[in-house]
């Protein structure tokens, strides 16, 4: 049997959900089935394609969700999971007992670990660790802004990693690896190492880039690093930098597409007014209700621009 786990790219909780499922598919359900991956970013249009579920069986992990009935496992944890029409009616339609969405779980990896627990009979126990990390991570309860942009958890570092890493293939060694070793193990290959000391370097300018750029009015953080050509950046950065903000709003762009992003500061004390993924849905994006973003092809990023200042105007308001 080929099993094909389909992920939310560059995302540290879609590679530990993609390395839960798999253990627990391998573990539950078929020992004996060949394991492929591919990572499904956010973007204008369709995410999916029509070659994608190529697997005798599909899943989607941390990703929001399709109608097409080669998909056999769903597990995700997105407000904004079901974007087309007809998805919410066609996912709670479904029987199988094999596709679970929670918009409240903190992390899809948690989340997963728990139903396949409490359904299956699948022991989380051993990848605790993963597991404990990917939900901090995703729900963005670090103890600090220093401890979250200044980076000096193994975790922390292969996180930079995986947000950056452009090649599948080191993506892919490292959802095998986090099955079975730990993330400082995984951390301190020396390939990888190499490759996340050149990324805090980078890192560190970025920090200085949006030090330069940033401005603050009514309680938002604004940044617009387009020019760069900088697809993802540490969304904590602005939060670090201006801690009495309460929200931040940027523009990035790459070869691939421009994005918006919207947040809100985890360490900031307020009430928070803003379902953010609902603002981003109304421009055709999505996350949760905390941070979310939109994309749009890369010759919009006009477009792109022109939506950052509504949603900015929208906050400080």
């Amino acid at each position: 049997m080929r099993l094909k786990v389909c992920y939310h790219d560059n995302c540290f909780d879609g590679l530990s959900s993609a390395a839960v499922f798999t253990r627990f598919f391998l573990e539950r359900i078929d020992p004996n089935a060949e394991v492929v991956y591919q990572g499904l970013a956010h973007r204008a249009g369709d995410p999916f394609g029509p070659d994608l579920f190529s697997g005798d069986v599909n899943a989607i992990v941390d990703f929001r969700y399709s109608q097409d009935p080669r998909v056999d496992w769903y597990f995700d944890h997105h407000v904004s999971a079901f974007q087309e029409p007809g998805d919410e009616a066609h996912f709670r339609a479904d029987d199988s007992g094999r596709k679970f969405w929670d918009p409240q779980a903190k992390s899809c990896t948690k989340f997963l670990a728990k139903v396949a627990q409490e359904s299956f009979g699948f022991d989380p126990r051993p990848m605790q660790h993963l597991i404990d990390w990917a939900d901090l991570i995703d729900s963005a309860r670090f103890p600090s802004a220093k401890v979250a942009v200044e980076l000096k958890e193994p975790a922390l570092r292969l996180m930079t990693l995986i947000e950056a890493e452009k090649e599948a293939s080191v993506l892919h060694g490292i959802i095998r690896r986090m099955q079975h070793e730990p993330l400082d193990a995984i951390a301190a290959t020396p390939e990888l190492a190499a490759k996340i000391d050149t990324l805090l370097e980078r890192h560190e300018k970025n920090v200085e880039l949006i030090r330069a750029r940033a401005t603050t009015e009514g309680g938002v953080v604004f940044y617009d690093i387009a020019d760069q050509g900088i697809d993802n950046v540490n969304k904590f950065i602005p939060y670090y930098l201006h801690p009495d903000c309460r929200y931040g709003v940027n523009v990035t762009a790459s070869k691939k597409r421009a994005k918006v992003s919207i947040g809100t500061n985890p360490w900031a004390d307020f009430v928070r007014e803003h379902d953010l993924a609902k603002l981003a849905e109304k421009y055709g994006g999505g996350g949760h209700p905390v941070v979310a973003a939109i994309s749009f092809p890369p010759n919009q990023l006009d477009r792109a621009r022109a939506v950052a200042a509504e949603l900015a105007s929208t906050l400080r308001s």
